[in-house]
């Protein structure tokens, strides 16, 4: 699996991925400001799937869950930067110029077309990671600033996620999990996502599936590949970092043990 390196100043990051790829399950409890500037990025929601080519820009908002994997394509890496818009300088921001909206419920990954103002932005950001030191703050939070207005001007709806700083609250464990069980992330992340100490989420995630949550979780996945496997005529290659596996040995292994069969034992046609 490739590495990824990173240049980081403060909230402004260039994303490299050189190899084969870089895959992750991902949470943050702030939006990601994204262009896309070679390769591919393809980002796995529960219900939706987004694939990002070079030129491409789109925001992502924050406390949602995601598989992400990015591919260097055409001879190329993956590259990008990233803008991280931290919830406490958004509330600067609003609170600064006396604005508030309605927050959107559960908003989508927005992608936005080419235009000038985006391509001033970032191309403006390019120079910056050419730096031997870092970023002074004073010049990173002009460019925050930036970010928003220039979202703010290009999408009415943008004020519905940027404004909204609400935390995650007590919800349904058995639906939540029953969506996002596919994601590799930690139990102490399910815990805060749907609202709960993680010592009440195990308790309550027993009193629920009547299993511990690793058992469930492995046995989820498994379910999921199969199907998409057997139905959809995908290769296990394909599928296994999809569902929450993350190498496909400790898959194909788990897979065997589950159904009795390796899952390349398995036609697809």
């Amino acid at each position: 699996m490739a590495t990824q390196q990173k240049s980081d100043f403060n909230e402004i990051v260039c994303s490299v991925t050189e190899e084969k790829y870089f895959k992750d399950d991902l949470f943050f409890d702030y939006h990601s400001f994204v262009r896309v500037l070679s390769g591919e990025m393809k980002i796995i929601q529960a219900d939706r799937t987004y694939v990002f080519g070079a030129g491409s820009t789109f925001l992502y908002p924050r406390n949602q869950l995601c598989t992400v994997i990015k591919y260097p394509l055409e001879g190329r890496p993956y590259k990008a930067v990233i803008m991280t818009l931290m919830p406490q300088r958004l509330e600067e921001f609003y609170k600064r110029h006396h604005m508030r909206s309605a927050g959107l419920k559960n908003p989508e990954i927005k992608e936005f077309g080419p235009g000038p103002l985006l391509d001033s932005l970032f191309d403006s950001l390019l120079p910056y990671f050419r730096l031997e030191n870092q970023l002074p703050e004073t010049v990173t939070v002009l460019k925050i600033k930036e970010a928003i207005s220039i979202l703010r001007a290009i999408d009415e709806d943008t004020d519905g996620i940027l404004s909204d700083f609400s935390q995650p609250g007590k919800i349904n464990l058995f639906d939540f999990m029953q969506k996002n069980y596919m994601f590799n992330l930690s139990l102490e992340k399910f815990s805060y996502l749907t609202g709960r100490s993680l010592s009440a989420f195990n308790r309550d995630f027993r009193t629920t599936f009547h299993t511990s949550p690793q058992k469930w979780l492995t046995k989820k996945r498994l379910e999921l590949a199969l199907q998409r496997i057997k139905k959809e005529k995908r290769r296990p290659v394909d599928v296994y970092l999809e569902v929450g596996f993350e190498n496909l040995s400790h898959f194909s292994h788990a897979f065997k043990k589950q159904f009795g069969f390796a899952p390349s034992e398995m036609p697809i046609r």
